[in-house]
């Protein structure tokens, strides 16, 4: 589903990664750790397509069998759109829209109907459990309430790829015991492939794999 190779990054004088080398198998779940400052978020951002790494290393990425060094602008914001999903520490929400139309809005942005948008995106709600929350604000919905509609966001396009970022890093306890089982109800349920960065040791050590990140480099 993912693989990368001679991922290089470098900020002025600073290289943040060192020529990693990654493969991810379709419907793993993968918790990424290590120390502030290993190069996990710098990673994902790149296996995202949100960044781009060195020029000039011969580096590849391929995910969903594509290869996305070689997509143009244009074509990578579709193929990001419709082929990855992200989940952050902070849930990134707009304020000015309900629940739902959060929800909907990288589907509008692919062009699906809005009716047909909307139903699946119910769907996800009462999957998620978030029921009769549709209509409800951002800031009418509790921590990890928002959360999971941010979940419900990443999903709405149905992703191959959903990459979180320290997902439960805003959650009290219990709240982020209910995300971290959320996501291996959603792997079994529809399949996704999940790449999880986490300081939290007990969502790392549940995943299917665990890899250590140090100066730059996947050590394990």
């Amino acid at each position: 589903m993912i693989s990368a190779r001679n991922i290089h990054k470098t900020y002025g004088d600073l290289e943040v990664l060192k020529g990693v080398n990654l493969d991810i198998q379709a419907g793993e779940i993968v918790s990424v750790v290590g120390a502030s400052g290993a190069g996990k978020t710098t990673l994902l951002q790149i296996l995202g397509t949100l960044d781009s790494p060195d020029p000039g290393r011969e580096s590849l990425i391929e995910i969903d069998q594509v290869d996305v060094t070689r997509l143009g602008e244009k074509k990578l914001a579709r193929f990001r759109n419709r082929h990855i999903g992200f989940i952050f520490q902070f849930h990134q929400l707009l304020p000015e829209f309900t629940a739902i139309e959060n929800i909907c809005i990288p589907a509008f942005i692919q062009g699906i109907p809005p009716e047909e948008a909307r139903e699946h995106a119910r769907e996800l709600m009462e999957f998620l459990g978030l029921s009769g929350r549709s209509e409800h604000k951002p800031r009418q919905l509790s921590g990890g309430e928002q959360q999971r509609v941010a979940v419900a966001r990443a999903l709405i396009n149905k992703p191959a790829v959903v990459l979180a970022d320290e997902p439960s890093g805003n959650l009290d306890s219990a709240s982020a015991d209910r995300l971290h089982q959320l996501f291996f109800k959603l792997r079994d349920s529809f399949g996704q492939t999940f790449v999880i960065v986490t300081h939290n040791e007990e969502l790392a050590d549940m995943a299917d794999r665990k890899l250590t990140m140090v100066d730059g480099l996947i050590v394990d």
